[in-house]
């Protein structure tokens, strides 16, 4: 009988590293599942190779002589003694390479300033199992990465969607579902009322009653791409080391699929933004003991959006969203889900990004060296770009830009061009020193921005 030995050796994958704190011991969950599973191979092995063995035996026809039957037993005994001796070699060596497979035990408690909790924002939809579920197939860690479901509105559906998911997440209610003290002339906005007040006391649960030093806010209709928390993960440590930085978004106002490079290189930037995206983004506690104090009773994150919030900060936001929103029913009753926020990509790939040197994003490196980009691009009239009238189209090239000095010359480029055209408080969507950066027609960067002598935001361009 012919023994066959298959040795299992560990492989090398690619795991979570926090990023942010050099000095804590990581557990790097993905590539132990991965390794895992071939520990299960060498079981499923050792069972399949002793069921073949024993069906040998039982398929040999017994001999009529006694003595030659002896002897036909005392051989195979032999065989299976050697063919234990070997999967006891071959276990051996699966036992010898399990600490580059699994943990000893379980995996070590990270430290304080290394876990980032997920708030999901939550109310009467019990679709939002559709963000949870995406939630947690993609979270690399339990511990890393705690998730916590705050609802409001006290609605059972939703709650007993969320409470299935027992102990992988936490689920809080917030107390007060009264109907919240409305303005009159604001009856019809009661619902951004109600939003504003769970805001408030979910972002309290998660910075004064847990003492979390950052986390990354979701809402429920949101679904997140495969490297949502390696994302966040890697920018917090660019978020706690400059202070020119507020918040970092993981979304695109301007993230069609036809208005980013979802390929190459250029799908792994990141990108400085005066406008506060939301729709899932990341604050650190200090921002929130900033805020707290005068958080608005309604309409916060156009409230965000304003000059003394922002106090002359951005966020980051990258060139692919990591969301999408799902939600089209809302108390904003759908505004611009149909026309465009339905066509926002999702990125689909994993990029490493905490492997990423990522000190280009700090304001004085990025505005020297995004500058150059932006005003060194060829400057062209719409019509050049669009390539109609008898015009030619602007010289080949990857970057074009596209001036503008008024509120209504921006508004009408971004509209001929597909791209969000509104302004906060004189910001436009995805705007960084009035610059606003997207694809078009293969372009890999097409730049809205206005004089090089900008002076500054208008707020009265709303």
């Amino acid at each position: 009988m012919t023994v066959v030995i298959v040795q299992i050796c560990p492989v090398d994958g690619v795991g979570l590293s926090a990023g942010s704190e050099p000095s804590s011991r990581t557990w790097r969950p993905v590539t132990m599942l991965r390794r895992a599973s071939l520990a299960v191979w060498g079981v499923l092995l050792f069972a399949a190779w002793n069921l073949l063995l024993l069906l040998f035996v039982l398929g040999r026809s017994p001999p009529a002589d006694p003595e030659e039957l002896a002897r036909q037993v005392v051989k195979v005994a032999e065989e299976v003694e050697q063919e234990l001796e070997a999967q006891k070699r071959l276990l051996q060596q699966v036992q010898a390479h399990r600490p580059a497979w699994l943990p000893a035990g379980p995996p070590p408690a990270p430290t304080p300033s290394a876990v980032l909790p997920v708030l999901v924002i939550g109310c009467d939809r019990p679709t939002i199992r559709r963000c949870l579920d995406k939630l947690l197939l993609h979270r690399p860690s339990k511990e890393l990465f705690p998730v916590l479901v705050s609802q409001d509105c006290g609605h059972e559906e939703t709650a007993r969607v969320i409470a299935s998911y027992g102990d992988q997440l936490t689920h809080l209610r917030q107390p007060d579902v009264a109907a919240p003290p409305v303005p009159p002339e604001h009856r019809k906005f009661a619902g951004y009322y109600r939003i504003a007040r769970h805001y408030r006391w979910a972002l309290n649960q998660l910075f004064r009653a847990r003492r979390y030093e950052a986390a990354v806010v979701l809402e429920d209709d949101l679904e997140v791409a495969p490297d949502f928390f390696e994302y966040f993960l890697a920018l917090l440590p660019v978020l706690r080391g400059d202070p020119s930085l507020w918040c970092a978004s993981a979304w695109n106002d301007n993230g069609k699929a036809h208005r980013v490079e979802a390929t190459g290189r250029a799908a792994t930037a990141l990108y400085r933004t005066d406008f506060f995206p939301g729709l899932g983004w990341m604050l650190l506690r200090s921002t929130w003991d900033e805020l707290e104090p005068k958080w608005p009773a309604a309409f916060w994150d156009d409230w965000m959006r304003r000059p003394e919030q922002r106090r002359g900060r951005s966020c980051v936001r990258p060139e692919v969203s990591r969301t999408i929103t799902f939600g089209r029913r809302g108390v904003s009753n759908g505004q611009f889900y149909d026309q465009h926020l339905r066509y926002i990509k999702l990125s689909d790939a994993f990029v490493p990004f905490s492997r990423h040197d990522l000190g280009y994003l700090h304001r004085e490196r990025y505005d020297a060296e995004f500058g150059r980009r932006v005003y060194g691009a060829p400057a062209v009239r719409l019509d050049q770009l669009l390539g109609g009238g008898g015009e030619t189209e602007p010289e080949p090239g990857p970057e074009v830009r596209l001036q503008y000095s008024s509120r209504d010359g921006f508004k009408a480029l971004a509209k001929a061009l597909g791209v969000m055209d509104d302004l906060k408080s004189g910001v436009p969507r995805t705007g960084y020193r009035g610059w606003s950066t997207f694809m078009y027609r293969g372009r890999a960067a097409s730049f809205l921005a206005p004089p090089q002598d900008w002076s500054g935001y208008d707020p009265s361009w709303s």
